[in-house]
């Protein structure tokens, strides 16, 4: 028997936390948490891969219920399970708004600018995440422009990552259309293990 992990009903990012604190009693076996909203079933796949576990996830009414394997080959049997991605790289751009500066206008067409510049920077010096919360949400859900430029980050291994809770909150949850929905856990996460992090907003 696997061990379970009830998180139906808990906001972001407890049922991340809740998760973290049962691989960490374990060496070696599976558990399964189980959450009932596509935004907790992301978070919760994304982190258990991040720490090199397999994830298999399956519906039922309207419940998501996630099976990770840690320890062994780290594979559900019958599955298998891809490699998380290791950029190597320690930077990260914080981005908490849609303008830059005490000005709007002027600060949107800032942060316009920065962001579709980053294009022309070296694979070597690209940023391994980049995290939009508040009003940085909508750069992700309504800047076409940018987001096509930020679509070529993603194709060069640039982790893009928009606040869950934010998105709720401006009631913008269905119209992000770059990157993953992303919780307050990742936010730390990025920034504690992260040597430089650029802050924008």
């Amino acid at each position: 028997m696997s061990q379970v992990v009830d998180a139906k009903g808990l906001a972001c990012p407890q049922p991340v936390i809740l998760a973290k604190k049962a691989l960490s009693g374990i060496e070696e076996g599976i558990i399964t948490v189980i959450v009932d909203s596509e935004a907790s079933r992301e978070n919760v796949r994304r982190f258990a891969e991040s720490q090199g576990c397999t994830v298999t996830a399956e519906e039922k009414d309207g419940e998501f219920y996630l099976e990770i394997a840690k320890g062994y080959t780290c594979a559900v049997p019958g599955q298998t399970g891809a490699p998380a991605r290791q950029t190597g790289k320690k930077r990260a751009v914080f981005i908490q708004s849609d303008s830059i500066g005490p000005d709007e206008e002027l600060g949107k067409q800032l942060m316009k600018g920065f962001l579709e510049n980053m294009v022309e920077l070296e694979d070597s010096e690209l940023p391994s995440k980049m995290i939009f919360v508040n009003r940085g949400v909508f750069i992700t859900c309504f800047w076409d422009e940018t987001i096509e430029k930020l679509d070529e980050l993603t194709k060069r291994g640039v982790d893009i990552f928009s606040c869950g809770a934010c998105l709720n909150h401006f009631g913008i949850s269905g119209k992000l259309k770059i990157g993953e929905v992303g919780n307050a856990f990742d936010s730390v996460q990025t920034l504690v293990q992260h040597e430089n992090t650029i802050t924008l907003g």
